[in-house]
């Protein structure tokens, strides 16, 4: 039996009220309209009437050829964007035949070490009509060094390619763990991808700053905002550090936001996002552009929210949480699949997820007009708390030295803990409840076993095969050549993501590429306690 509520309040910890009024709520003024600043109400006017978000199902797995059979059938049933998921060691920057690569290779995305294995990857598509986003961090240089060379050799043009790469390290010392390279080695390769892709790439995201991570790691939605914006600040004041101005390179910053299981709070945070970002970039930076200003978002459903218990209900928890996403205004989004707490996902389930999507988009009517629950004084009264808890938390960073400091310190990680402790107690103590795992569980077992995926152990033997035939077919003069440059590159100031452009094109691959790289910034050490 369900034990009655002693308090109502947000998964954030929010207290709420029985209910709202007028004064909860905000003026006019301060609201906005659609497309303008302070952009709460969304970035562009028209919002969905005008063009649905990019419907994205992130994707990945074994070799690239799986992959790319897996992406020509997402593509035929409707998803308007691909998402690349990468396996361990290629976010690690180790090649397939490395010590540290056995037992990972494929395993939880696609292998991807040469510049063959970009080619298989996208044999087929046309990448020029196609939005596409990498998830990866330290290795992001040289995946889209991988797929612009790609591109080139399908005569695409680097100026007309559009997508995001993800290239967000500083959360992977707070939140994931899948660094290389110390903070200093981290940001001047993202600072150099900013300026490179100002030029080269004008359409491409340099960066997706994830805050997605943090929440799964186990951190409240203020702090999913706090950290991910504080991340944004110390991005942003690299870049003008060396020498670009914010209005070069904001209007290129992309945004990677979780939409966990608290539906009204989720529908806010993107609200409250909205309006901090503008405030940040006009206010602290001094951006002039009103492009610079707007908070360009990708949102994913939450996989920290999924159980293996009764997976079935996942279809419902994914639906409503990318219901949240789409009325808060996300632009991009991705539906997991109901089989992500067991395996990834099968063909089929990648379907249903991707269904789900299509029948809010076309079925629900709630694309019609524009912001549609503003004005709502219990959302109104969330988003103004979540901006005003969530400045309190960046001043806090601010004080404590800013965000390097903070991650080389432990504060951050320790917040993130604290709060993963905290929730995980209340699931335990059944004050938050999930269905199928705390309450109303099936003792009688699963009624309905569903399919996993598996991935062959053939896989690993078959792509260290394909490494060394790469490796026997290429120039290794041209190869120690781009090195040489590329470590050169590194010890001075050159703009690194052509030179790794270059070291590609040579036939160099992602880990002989990390490895130089390992040389000159040396490995970052996880802090270990206070």
């Amino acid at each position: 039996m369900l034990t009655p509520r002693k308090s109502f309040q947000t998964r954030s910890g929010i207290p709420v009220q029985d209910v709202y009024g007028s004064q909860d709520s905000i003026s006019e003024e301060s609201l906005g309209c659609p497309g303008k600043f302070p952009f709460t109400r969304g970035v562009q006017k028209d919002m969905y009437r005008g063009r649905l978000w990019t419907m994205r199902q992130y994707a990945g797995f074994g070799t690239a050829e799986e992959s790319n059979r897996r992406y020509h059938y997402l593509l035929s049933q409707g998803t308007t964007g691909l998402s690349v998921a990468f396996d361990l060691p290629t976010q690690l920057g180790y090649d397939p035949d490395h010590p540290r690569s056995k037992g990972e290779v494929g395993k939880v995305g696609v292998s991807i070490s040469t510049l063959e294995d970009m080619r298989a990857l996208f044999r087929g598509i046309d990448l020029s009509q196609v939005s596409t986003s990498m998830t990866i961090n330290a290795t992001a240089s040289t995946l889209l060094a991988f797929y612009v060379a790609v591109a080139e050799e399908q005569g695409v043009s680097s100026q007309d390619l559009r997508g995001t790469v993800q290239n967000d390290v500083l959360k992977e010392y707070v939140a994931r763990g899948n660094y290389i390279y110390p903070p200093a080695g981290t940001l001047r390769l993202t600072t150099d991808m900013f300026a490179w892709c100002a030029h080269s790439t004008p359409k491409w995201n340099p960066i997706s700053i994830s805050g997605y991570h943090v929440r799964e790691a186990g951190s409240t939605a203020i702090q999913e905002l706090a950290f991910t914006f504080a991340n944004a600040i110390a991005y942003a004041q690299a870049a003008i550090t060396r020498g670009l101005s914010i209005d070069q390179f904001a209007g290129q910053l992309s945004f990677f936001f979780n939409v966990h299981s608290d539906f009204f709070e989720e529908i806010a945070k993107f609200r409250a996002a909205r309006r901090i970002w503008a405030k940040i970039v006009r206010d602290r930076f001094g951006a002039k552009d009103p492009r610079s200003w707007m908070l360009r978002f990708h949102s994913q459903t939450a996989g920290s929210t999924l159980t293996a218990q009764q997976p079935q209900n996942n279809v419902v928890r994914v639906s409503l949480q990318a219901l949240a996403a789409v009325l808060g205004g996300t632009q991009s989004l991705h539906t997991n699949s109901l089989d992500e707490a067991l395996a990834l996902p099968t063909e089929s389930s990648a379907l249903l997820a991707l269904r789900t999507q299509q029948v809010i988009a076309y079925e629900s009517n709630v694309t019609q007009t524009v912001d549609p629950l503003a004005g709502s004084y219990f959302v109104e009264s969330l988003t103004n708390e979540l901006e005003k808890r969530t400045f309190e938390a960046l001043a806090e960073i601010d004080q404590r030295g800013g965000t390097v400091k903070c991650i080389e310190t432990g504060y951050i990680q320790n917040e993130i803990s604290n709060s993963a402790y905290l929730d995980q107690k209340k699931i335990e103590s059944g004050e938050i409840q999930v269905i199928g795992m705390n309450c109303f569980k099936d003792e009688q077992g699963e009624s309905s076993p569903i399919e996993v995926m598996k991935i062959s152990s053939e896989l690993e033997r078959s792509a260290v095969e394909r490494l060394r035939s790469f490796k026997s077919k290429r120039s290794e003069a041209a190869v120690q050549d781009a090195l040489q440059a590329l470590s050169d590159g590194a010890s001075g100031d050159a703009n690194l993501q052509a030179l790794t452009l270059h070291a590609v094109k040579a036939g160099v691959t992602l880990g002989e590429i990390s490895n130089a790289l390992r040389q000159v910034f040396g490995l970052h050490q996880e802090y270990s306690g206070f």
